[in-house]
C-alpha cells in the first residue's frame, strides 16, 4: 500500500470559527500497516443537549488516496453499530461524521467508534482508524439530597464548634472539567428565630455545628432548619431539605422538693412502715437520668432507723422504717432529706432539702421476760409445793398503766404450778430425770405472761430445770424372763439397768433371795453384767427366781426372773455326738471411742429400744454403759436378741459434759435392722465435741 494522508476537517459548533484541518505527517519508508499509532487524533467535543437541526455535522475524515481511487467511508462502535445504535453517521463518500440527535452526558459521557476507508472494489485504503468523541457537560442537573429530612442531637450547653451532623446532596453533573457538579451548602432559615443564629453550615463539607451560646432544652427542645444545596460551588441550581436538630437534656437543673416540710405517724415494732411520700420537681427530660431523683437521709437518723427510695414512675421519694421502732424509747424524729438525681450535675447546683417530722404511736406490746430463758438447776427429788424459782416479766408499755398474770403454757408432764401474781413457780408433781419427758437432764416448761389490755398481749418464757441425778431407782436385770435348757442348762448372761447416772449405778452387788440360791448361783461379771447359773439339772417348767441389785450408794431392788426350763433333746436325723441343743442365740455389742483424746469413751450411757410393729413407737428395752474400754457388752442379753428394728441412744451431752466439753449435739442414735438373730452385730463409734458424730459400720 502507498503513503498516504488523512485529513481531518473538524466543523465547530460555532459558524465563525473556520473548520481546522489536522494533516497526518508523512511515513517512513516501509508499510503504513506498521505505522497505523503514530499519531493519535485528538477527541472530538459535543456538547450535551444539542437543539440541531439533525443530523448535524461533527467533522469529515478524508484519505489522501481519494485523488487515485474513489473511496467510501464507514464507521464502527459505540454509537454506531453498537449500542446506542445510530447515534451517529458518516456519509458514505464524503465522510462527514454526523451526530443524529441530542446527547446526554449523564448517559455516557464518551464514545470510541472507528472510521474505515475503502476502495470501490471493497479493498482497504487505510487502516482503520479511532476517534474518540467526547461529550461535554451542560449544567442539566439540579443537586439532590441524600435524604429530605436530617435528624441530628446536640446537648444542652454545648459549646461554639460542637459538631451536630452531616447532610450530603450529589448532583449527576460534571465536577472534574467544570464545576457543574460541584456543590455549596448553606443555611436558609432557623426556627425558633432567636436573638443570635445557633446554628452554622459548613459550605464544602455539609457540617452542621453549632455557632451560637445557651442552647437550652427545657425552652427550646429543638431547631428546624431548611438548608440548601446549590451546584455551581454554590451558584447554580438550587434544592433544599430540612434539618432537625434534637436538644438532648444536660443534668442543668436539680431536683427540688414540693413542698418541703412533711409530717407522718407510724405504729411501734413495725418494720417495713410506710411514713409518707416526698414530692419532687425537675425540668429536666422526664424519664432520663438527669431527671430520675436519688435521695438521702441527710440527719436525725444515726441509728438507721429509717429508709428511703424513689418511686420509679412519679419520682417521689418512699420514706419507710427501716425497723421496728420503740415508742418508750423514742416517739419522735425529726428527718432532713436532700435530693439528687442519679447522674452529676454538668453544672455547680445547690441541692434542695425536706424536712419530715415522724411521730410514733403507742401500741400495746406483750410483756417481755427477764431472761428470755431461764435456766435453773434443782434436784429430782424436790418435794411437792417446794419453790422452783421466780420467773417474771416486764411491760415495755411505759405509759400504760397494767397489771400482769402468770400461768404456765406448756408443761407436758404437769410437773409445776406458778402464782399468778408474783411469778413464783413451785413443785406441782413429783419430779423424775428419768421420765420420758425429760431430755439429757433438762426439762423445759413455757411460762406466759399476760397483760390488762383489751384485748390483752401475752409474752413468753422459757424455763429450763436442769435435773440433778438422785439414787432413786435400784438396779434391775435385764431380760427378766428367759429360755434355758433342762438336760445341759447354761449359764446366763443378763445385763444391769440403772436408770440413775453415776456414781449411783456401778460397781453393781447381786444376791439371791427366797431360797432361790438352792437351785441358782450368781455373780457380778462386768460393769453392767451378771452371770446367773443353775446348780444342777431343772425341772421341765417355769422357775421364779428372785435377784436382789445393789448400785454402788446401796440402793437395792429385788427383781422376780423367770426361767422357762424346756427339754432341749437331740432332734431326729442327727448323727450321734453332734451337740445341737445350744440355742443359736445372737449378741448386740458397741465399742466407742472418743477422738478429742484418742481413748474408749468410758461410762458412756446407751439407751436401747426396739420398734413396734405395725407403727412409730419405740419400746425401751435396757439401759447400759460403756466399760472402761469403751464397750459395752452386751447391749442384750443372749436370747433378747430378736428380728426386728432397733435404735441405739447415746447420751453424749452428759458424757461431754461429765469432762468439762460443751457438746454441739446431746445425743447420737443409730437405727439399724436385724434379720437373723442367730449373728453377731457389733456398732462402733467416733464421737466428738466438735464436730456431729460419725457412725462407723454396721
Amino acid at each position: 500500500m502507498l503513503p498516504f494522508t488523512f485529513t481531518l476537517l473538524l466543523l465547530l459548533l460555532l459558524p465563525d470559527v473556520a473548520p481546522e484541518v489536522l494533516t497526518s505527517p508523512e511515513p517512513s519508508h516501509g508499510l503504513l500497516r506498521q505505522q497505523k499509532r503514530d499519531w493519535v487524533i485528538p477527541p472530538i467535543n459535543c456538547q450535551e443537549n444539542e437543539h440541531g437541526p439533525f443530523p448535524k455535522k461533527l467533522a469529515q475524515i478524508k484519505s489522501n488516496k481519494d485523488k487515485e481511487t474513489r473511496v467510501f467511508y464507514s464507521i464502527t462502535g459505540q454509537g454506531a453499530d453498537t449500542y446506542p445504535v445510530g447515534v451517529f453517521t458518516i456519509e458514505r463518500e464524503t465522510g462527514w461524521l454526523e451526530v443524529t440527535r441530542p446527547l446526554d452526558r449523564e448517559e455516557m459521557d464518551k464514545y470510541y467508534l472507528y472510521s474505515h476507508a475503502v476502495s470501490a472494489n471493497g479493498q482497504s485504503v487505510e487502516d482503520p482508524m479511532e476517534i474518540i468523541i467526547t461529550v461535554t457537560d451542560q449544567n442539566d442537573n439540579r443537586p439532590v439530597f441524600t435524604q429530605q429530612v436530617f435528624t441530628g442531637y446536640i446537648e444542652e450547653n454545648a459549646k461554639p464548634g460542637t459538631s451536630v451532623m452531616t447532610v450530603s446532596a450529589t448532583d449527576a453533573d460534571d465536577a472534574i472539567n467544570v464545576n457543574n457538579g460541584i456543590i455549596g451548602y448553606s443555611i436558609l432559615s432557623e426556627e425558633p428565630q432567636g436573638t443570635q443564629r445557633m446554628f452554622t453550615i459548613d459550605p464544602e463539607k455539609g457540617v452542621i455545628s453549632v455557632i451560637g451560646t445557651g442552647l437550652d432544652r427545657e425552652t427550646t427542645p429543638n431547631y428546624t432548619l431548611i438548608i440548601q444545596a446549590a451546584d455551581q460551588e454554590g451558584t447554580g441550581l438550587t434544592t433544599t431539605a430540612t434539618a432537625i436538630v434534637e436538644v438532648t437534656d444536660a443534668n442543668d437543673n436539680a431536683p427540688f422538693f414540693e413542698p418541703t416540710m412533711y409530717e407522718g405517724t407510724v405504729k411501734e415494732n413495725e418494720a417495713g412502715a410506710l411514713v409518707t411520700r416526698l414530692h419532687v420537681k425537675d425540668q429536666d427530660m422526664q424519664g432520663s437520668s438527669a431527671w430520675q431523683a436519688v435521695y438521702h437521709i441527710k440527719s436525725g437518723d444515726p441509728e438507721g432507723d429509717f429508709s428511703i427510695t424513689t418511686d420509679p414512675k412519679t419520682n417521689d421519694g418512699i420514706l419507710r422504717t427501716a425497723k421496728g421502732l420503740d415508742y418508750e424509747s423514742k416517739n419522735q424524729y425529726s428527718l432532713v432529706v436532700t435530693v439528687e438525681n442519679a447522674v452529676p450535675f454538668t453544672v455547680s447546683l445547690p441541692l434542695s432539702t425536706a424536712s419530715v417530722l415522724v411521730t410514733v404511736s403507742d401500741e400495746n406490746e406483750p410483756p417481755v421476760f427477764v431472761p428470755p430463758l431461764k435456766k435453773v438447776e434443782v434436784r429430782e427429788d424436790l418435794p411437792e409445793g417446794h419453790q422452783v424459782t421466780s420467773y417474771t416479766a416486764q411491760d415495755p408499755d411505759r405509759d400504760l398503766k397494767q397489771t400482769i398474770t402468770y400461768r404456765m403454757g406448756i408443761d407436758a408432764a404437769r410437773w409445776l404450778a406458778i402464782d399468778s401474781v408474783n411469778g413464783i413457780i413451785t413443785v406441782a408433781q413429783p419430779l423424775d430425770r428419768e421420765s420420758v419427758h425429760s431430755i439429757n437432764g433438762t426439762y423445759e416448761a413455757l411460762v406466759l405472761a399476760v397483760d390488762s389490755a383489751s384485748p390483752p398481749a401475752t409474752g413468753t418464757g422459757t424455763l429450763l430445770l436442769l435435773l440433778e441425778d438422785v439414787n432413786d431407782n435400784g438396779p434391775t436385770p435385764e431380760p427378766r424372763s428367759f429360755d434355758i435348757c433342762s438336760r445341759q442348762p447354761e449359764p446366763q448372761i443378763l445385763t444391769i439397768v440403772d436408770k440413775d447416772l453415776p456414781p449411783n449405778t456401778y460397781p453393781f452387788k447381786a444376791d439371791l433371795k427366797h431360797g432361790s440360791n438352792v437351785n441358782w448361783t450368781v455373780r457380778v461379771t462386768g460393769q453392767d453384767t451378771l452371770e446367773l447359773r443353775p446348780r444342777r439339772e431343772l425341772v421341765l417348767g417355769d422357775h421364779k427366781v428372785y435377784l436382789e441389785l445393789w448400785d454402788a450408794q446401796g440402793k437395792s431392788q429385788v427383781t422376780r426372773l423367770i426361767a422357762h426350763v424346756c427339754d432341749c433333746g437331740i432332734p431326729p436325723g442327727n448323727s450321734p455326738g453332734e451337740d445341737t441343743s445350744k440355742p443359736a442365740n445372737g449378741s448386740l455389742t458397741t465399742h466407742v471411742l472418743n477422738t478429742a483424746t484418742g481413748l474408749p469413751a468410758t461410762g458412756l450411757a446407751i439407751r436401747v429400744a426396739q420398734l413396734q410393729e405395725p407403727g412409730t413407737q419405740w419400746t425401751e428395752l435396757a439401759q447400759r454403759w460403756t466399760n472402761e474400754d469403751g464397750r459395752c457388752s452386751p447391749l442384750l442379753a443372749p436370747g433378747q436378741v430378736k428380728a426386728g428394728t432397733y435404735k441405739l441412744h447415746f447420751e453424749t451431752a452428759a458424757y461431754w459434759q461429765r469432762l468439762g466439753h460443751p457438746s454441739f449435739y446431746p445425743f447420737v442414735e443409730v437405727v439399724f435392722t436385724i434379720t437373723d438373730p442367730a449373728q453377731k452385730f457389733h456398732v462402733p463409734l467416733l464421737i466428738s465435741p466438735f464436730s456431729y458424730t460419725t457412725y462407723r459400720g454396721s
